[in-house]
This record gives C-alpha cells, sequence and structure tokens, in this order.
C-alpha cells in the first residue's frame, strides 16, 4: 500500500527521482552526450521517440533503426525541427528478422562510427499468434531474440568504443513488470507456441518475453564483467503507458480499461525517465545487471533472477541464431532442453 501512495504521489527514491519525473528533468544536469553515439531501437513513437528526443537535446548523435523508413524519417524530421544541429542516421532494421539484424549491424559498422549506447527499447505486442521468417513465435522473435542477435553482434565495437574514449558504454533493456507474470518453463514453452498455435496466450507470450529480456541483462552483465570489459547493461520497467503499442487492440473495452487505469499511468515523458537515468546518469558508472523502475534500482521476479535460467536461455538463443541464414528453426534437431 504505501509502495503504491508513493507511486501516485511522486516520491522521489534514493536516486531523487520518482514515478512523476521525466526524461527531460533526469538528464538537465548532464548535458554531457556530445561526443556520444546511441542507437535506439523502436524511436519511431511512444516511449522510443520520446527517448531519442531528449538524448538529442542533449547532444547525442543518433541511428534510428526502424521497419519502416518513412515512420523513422518522421520521427527524425520531429527532432530536428525542434534541434536543428542533431545528428540523426536513419537505418533499415526489422527486429523480427535474424537475416535484417545482420544486414544492419553490417552497414552500421560499415559507417566507421563510435558506439556509445545501444537502447532496446522496441517492443511488440502480437494479439493473434504469428511466426516470424526464422521460425519463431513473433512476439518473441521481435522483443528479445532480434535484440539479443543485435547486441551480440554490436558489444565488439561499444567495447572498441570504451577503450578507445575511456567512456563506460551503456546497454538498456526496455523489459517490463509483466516479466513477473510468466511462469514455467521458458524453454518449453516457447517451442511449443513457435509449433502450434493452440499453446499460445498472447500475453503470457508478451510476458515470456520480457522475462527474457531481464534474464538476458544479467547474464551479458556477468559475461562483460568476466573479460573485464567497460560497459554496462542493465533493464528497466518504463511504467505503464498509453503507447502504439495497444494499437491493434483499440475498442470501448481497452479504452474503459486505460480510463479506469489512468491513475496509474504514464505520461510519455515520465515514462521515457528511467531509459534516461539509467543510459546516462553518472552515478551508475559500474553498476551493471540491475533492474530499474521510477528511477530507481528495485528487484526483478524470482525467476527473472535465476542465473542458471539466465544461462539456459542464452545457450537455447545461441542455438536459434547460429542457424543457416536461410533455414527456419527446426525444433527436432534441439534437444538440449
Amino acid at each position: 500500500m504505501l509502495e503504491t501512495v508513493k507511486y501516485l504521489i511522486g516520491s522521489p527514491g534514493a536516486s531523487g527521482y520518482g514515478s512523476k519525473s521525466t526524461a527531460e528533468e533526469v538528464t538537465e544536469n548532464y548535458c554531457h552526450l556530445r561526443s556520444f553515439t546511441a542507437i535506439i531501437t523502436g524511436a519511431t513513437s511512444g516511449i522510443g521517440a520520446e527517448t531519442a528526443r531528449v538524448l538529442a537535446k542533449r547532444g547525442a548523435r543518433l541511428v534510428l533503426p526502424a521497419r519502416s523508413p518513412k515512420a523513422a524519417e518522421e520521427a527524425k524530421a520531429r527532432i530536428v525541427s525542434e534541434f536543428p544541429d542533431s545528428q540523426i542516421i536513419v537505418m533499415a532494421l526489422d527486429l523480427s528478422s535474424l537475416s535484417s539484424v545482420r544486414k544492419f549491424v553490417a552497414e552500421f559498422e560499415s559507417l566507421d562510427m563510435p558506439l556509445n549506447l545501444l537502447i532496446n527499447n522496441a517492443g511488440k505486442f502480437t494479439h493473434e499468434h504469428a511466426i516470424s521468417e526464422d521460425g519463431i513465435e513473433m512476439t518473441f522473435a521481435t522483443n528479445y531474440l532480434g535484440h539479443f542477435l543485435l547486441t551480440k553482434l554490436l558489444l565488439s565495437k561499444m567495447i572498441e568504443t570504451a577503450n578507445k574514449t575511456g567512456v563506460q558504454g551503456r546497454i538498456v533493456n526496455v523489459s517490463s513488470s509483466i516479466h513477473g507474470w510468466f511462469s514455467g518453463d521458458m524453454i518449453r514453452y516457447l517451442i511449443q507456441i513457435s509449433r502450434n498455435k493452440s499453446y499460445y496466450d498472447a500475453t503470457r507470450a508478451y510476458a515470456l518475453s520480457k522475462l527474457a529480456n531481464v534474464l538476458h541483462t544479467k547474464e551479458v552483465a556477468q559475461r562483460l564483467e568476466k573479460i573485464g570489459a567497460n560497459v554496462t547493461v542493465n533493464c528497466v520497467h518504463p511504467g505503464i503507458v498509453r503507447t502504439r503499442l495497444t494499437r491493434e487492440r483499440e475498442g470501448m473495452i481497452t479504452d474503459l480499461v486505460f480510463f479506469l487505469a489512468s491513475k496509474l499511468l504514464k505520461k510519455i515523458p515520465q515514462a521515457a525517465a528511467t531509459t534516461c537515468y539509467v543510459a546516462t546518469h553518472p552515478r551508475l558508472v559500474n553498476v551493471s545487471g540491475k533492474y530499474f523502475a521510477d528511477c530507481n534500482e528495485t528487484w526483478a521476479s524470482k525467476q527473472g533472477s535465476n542465473s542458471t535460467e539466465g544461462a539456459r536461455l542464452w545457450a537455447a538463443s545461441e542455438f536459434m541464431v547460429s542457424r543457416d541464414a536461410k533455414a527456419a528453426c527446426d525444433w527436432d534437431t534441439y534437444d538440449k532442453y
């Protein structure tokens, strides 16, 4: 009850910020990003767009990968109209496609730019069962697996940049408190919904993808620490906010639910605050593998804190991304789990 009251009134936590803080507020005293390059997925609307706008305001050069070049160019135009000196590069990326991820990384590396920040923000809630071109359930493929491969392929560039500049690189994975809604065997359920739609539940699938984001964060943090890399990775729960994530399920029931929950909803500038705080604040130097909400460190679910599950998910992810680029995932060959 006390935590709910603190949330509703925006009571600041140990960081000095709380649920009512905005992305501009948490970055206003730290305009040190003029030498930074940031990749932000899902930056064409909602939380990602606000994150991009605020980082551009603070001077960062942005790379905006998007499935729709038109939407990305429109997002770029909005930022440039407000901040004319912004440096923004639009690139094509479909996170549900592993070949698209590989192509994006190759094209980014050809630009010979540094990479200081990677913000894995893009998210999809697939109400109808769908399978990606790689044979993976679509929500998981987009929200987690695409980001897994993107991060894996960009890590060497981030480590190189940190070594050259002496400035710590940061990865931010946008998860959700809904990750705690998933229980059971992650890999088994993923295989089931990637093979047969009869097992599919949209909310459970979304929770699975967000749990994977949390476990990925902790596993990458451990691996970066082992090799002594000057790069950190943390994940965030942005809060409850109505964005385009619900665009496939508009109607009277959705409108009623959001009206009744309106006191708990954040506005988009508030929802982007935790991402911007974790990506930029000096207080978080050397902080890695943590979970944040309302700009303060908090606890992930029990399953989301299970290092064994994290290692197991990593192994399964390596299997999913290491196949021949033209072959869909053959779950019949996957017998380790």
